[in-house]
């Protein structure tokens, strides 16, 4: 190899010979490489274009179905709440039907215990009359025969009889 500093001709220099073959080879693979290299990146940039406009389709019906889920979730707690309003309202009614019930009941029952009182009352009166007239005939009769001759018993007896009936009736 020669070396330039010693003196020769540009033209015999084995290096300018070197880099104008580099230059001579650069410009003609200068062409086909810059048009594989722009077709790669053009291809690259419409690839990431591609996933750019995917992206902002997804975000955007991402977006409609989060809209579409929270409007969904807005009529299921207005439906919840129209519904525990409901049961409120039931609730509500059902127990003042079951008071009013239990208060029909309930003076029922007092009826119905008020007649069984008056009947026993009733049938008790009945046998104390009853045995009221009993003791009375015994006692009018031991009476009669203790001290009154037959005919003054017999009109005092008929007038007893009389009375004891008068005040049953």
């Amino acid at each position: 190899m020669a070396d330039v500093s010693h003196g020769g001709s540009l033209w015999t220099n084995e290096y300018t010979w070197l880099a104008l073959a580099l230059a001579g080879l650069i410009a003609v693979a200068w062409k086909p490489v810059s048009r594989a290299i722009t077709g790669s990146l053009d291809e690259r940039s419409a690839q990431i274009r591609k996933d750019l406009d995917e992206a902002a389709r997804l975000k955007t019906e991402a977006e409609g179905l989060l809209a579409e889920f929270k409007a969904k979730h807005a009529e299921a707690m207005k439906t919840a709440d129209e519904i525990v309003a409901h049961a409120r309202e039931e609730a509500g009614r059902i127990a003042a039907e079951a008071a009013t019930a239990l208060e029909e009941s309930l003076k029922r029952r007092e009826q119905m215990a008020m007649q069984r009182i008056a009947q026993a009352e009733g049938q008790a009166l009945a046998e104390v009359r009853s045995a009221a007239v009993d003791v009375a005939i015994a006692a009018t009769q031991r009476l009669v025969e203790e001290n009154l001759d037959p005919a003054r018993a017999d009109a005092l007896i008929d007038a007893a009889i009389a009375d004891v009936q008068r005040k049953i009736a």
